[in-house]
């Protein structure tokens, strides 16, 4: 790990100046990824603006009915934060599929967004990675990709995003506020994290210095039917190689209004409207589940090692609508294997 200095932020606006003031700086909430990357050099900040006493860890309802969560509050205060369990079961189930419990008490909301992803060759600094050093090549194409991108890959990087939290606010179309030198802004989920193209490096849609203050839900939570489905290698501790959120609202067997995004088959959440509107109008049967899956999966393209996590996701696109729509989600169904 290489030298680098630390300061304690007491306020959001002192964090962005902070960070304006230094170069190759890097903001750090709960640190379980960034030390990560620092401690495999790849990741060289020399200075660190410290993010724990800053005042936004609060989870609180907001004027519209939703609820805006703290940046940093830590993963695990949110799942078992009252109102998320009641309201937006689907996040709360979603948080609890990822990492491990030691894990969820130091990770922050903000910094979960920010997660870089589990790519052998991004961490391995003997190999070419066009996502850690642009220009250098992609090892994962044509090399070992069991894990990577079926979906919005392109010639420079298949890395996907390994986040089970961001899948669930993808689906809940959450916004993302965030503080920076040119003041405050809101952030689309939809339009936080990037396709890779030809800038892969860029994980993101945050300008140099913004800092994520906090995250909004929306009012409609889906608690009533819902389904988080994460098919992963190992019950613990074990990324995505295909994860599921799903939201509908019924009225009697007629779907309503229907929210979808998938995890572990892109380089970010992946959502597609084509195919939520494939659903709405019609009866919540395997059929209209099927039809959904397809839209959804439209052009998806292995990599050889990863061709099987296709028909993966669309199964488990129908079967993540099918527990949805029975209103019976259950915290083990997170907890499904699957090694093709």
């Amino acid at each position: 790990m290489n030298p680098f200095t630390l300061t304690r932020a007491v306020s959001p606006d002192e964090a962005v100046r902070d960070f304006a003031g230094h170069e190759q700086p890097a903001y750090i909430g709960g640190g379980t990824n960034l030390l990560d990357l620092m401690k495999e050099n790849v990741a060289r900040p020399t200075h660190l603006v410290g993010l724990n006493q800053l005042p936004l860890s609060a989870i609180e309802t907001t004027a519209d009915g939703g609820l805006r969560l703290g940046a940093t509050a830590t993963n695990a205060d949110t799942a078992w934060h009252p109102e998320v369990k009641k309201r937006y079961p689907l996040l709360n189930q979603a948080i609890l599929a990822g990492a491990s419990p030691q894990l969820r008490n130091m990770a922050t909301n903000g910094g979960n967004l920010l997660q870089r992803t589990r790519c052998y060759y991004f961490y391995d600094l003997a190999t070419p990675c066009n996502k850690r050093e642009p220009g250098s090549g992609c090892s994962a194409i044509g090399g070992f990709n069991r894990i990577h991108a079926i979906l919005g890959a392109s010639e420079h990087c298949i890395a996907t995003h390994p986040s089970d939290m961001c899948v669930a606010l993808a689906a809940l179309e959450a916004v993302v506020n965030v503080l920076g030198p040119d003041g405050e802004r809101q952030i689309r989920f939809e339009d936080f994290h990037r396709l890779p193209g030809d800038a892969p490096e860029r994980d993101n849609t945050l300008q140099p210095g913004e800092l994520i203050t906090s995250i909004d839900l929306p009012a409609q939570g889906f608690a009533g039917h819902f389904s988080y489905l994460k098919l992963r290698d190992r019950q613990s501790y074990a990324f995505a190689l295909v994860s599921v959120a799903a939201g509908l609202e019924l009225e009697g067997t007629t779907i309503k209004a229907a929210r979808l995004a998938l995890g572990g088959v892109a380089h970010k959440p992946w959502r597609r409207s084509e195919a939520e509107q494939a659903l709405l109008g019609q009866p919540a049967t395997e059929e209209s589940f099927r039809r959904a899956a397809e839209a959804l999966l439209a052009g998806a393209q292995g990599q050889g090692a990863n061709d099987f996590k296709i028909e993966l996701a669309r199964r488990a696109v129908a079967r993540a609508l099918k527990q949805a729509a029975s209103g019976e989600q259950r915290a083990s169904d997170v907890f499904t294997n699957s090694n093709p």
